[in-house]
């Protein structure tokens, strides 16, 4: 099968993601949440987009349910429709990382090699943190009654019971959700875009 010329290039607009930085008075980033289903990841990203939009904060949250209703509608569960999934959103953020956003996602995001590839996208805009909670307190949550299905076998591949799940090895930040309250969370993850520079624009060469 021959693959179809591809007569596309990238485009500079007439404002840079700098420029945009300076107006926000932040600068754009990606905190990627990773974690068994039933972590938190999703309620500790809402937590903190509720925190920074009442500072003043331009923030959005991917979330893993909300994608899979539009953008990777036609994706299942399977390693390789996972990966494209991953692949999707890890663009999706660095368009809005250039607009200057503080990017917060949530997806279960399994494989180390996946979230690398979203990595090489965004180089150091990408801030890895682990929604670190065992199986176990996952399970015991278990929000949406998925390990219930799961251990029924009625959910194949289902991460944590049939399906793998690689933790991150170098995280920017483990947060320890089984034992650690929501408020501890939030501010960690306050703090971590507090050290970063994030909360600050940029500095402009030759001032």
């Amino acid at each position: 099968m021959t693959t179809p010329p591809r007569n596309i290039q990238r485009h500079d607009g007439e404002v840079s993601r700098q420029a945009r930085e300076q107006l926000l008075g932040q600068r754009g980033a990606v905190l990627w949440f990773t974690g068994l289903s039933g972590s938190g990841k999703s309620t500790v990203a809402r937590a903190v987009e509720a925190r920074l939009h009442a500072e003043g904060r331009l923030v959005y949250v991917l979330d893993g349910d909300n994608i899979r209703h539009g953008l990777c509608a036609d994706l299942g569960f399977s390693p390789a429709d996972r990966t494209e999934n991953i692949r999707r959103i890890g663009h999706v953020a660095a368009l809005l990382v250039d607009a200057g956003a503080i990017v917060l996602t949530a997806f279960i995001s399994p494989y180390r090699s996946d979230r690398e590839q979203v990595r090489k996208v965004l180089g150091e805009d990408f801030l890895e943190i682990h929604v670190d909670a065992s199986v176990e307190v996952c399970e015991k949550r278990d929000p949406k009654g998925l390990y219930k299905k799961a251990r029924a076998g009625q959910i194949p591949e289902f991460t944590g019971i049939s399906a793998p799940y690689e933790p991150p090895e170098h995280p920017a930040l483990r947060l320890t959700t089984g034992g650690q309250s929501l408020a501890e969370s939030v501010q960690a993850v306050h703090e971590l875009l507090r050290q970063r520079g994030l909360l600050a624009p940029p500095t402009v060469s030759g001032q």
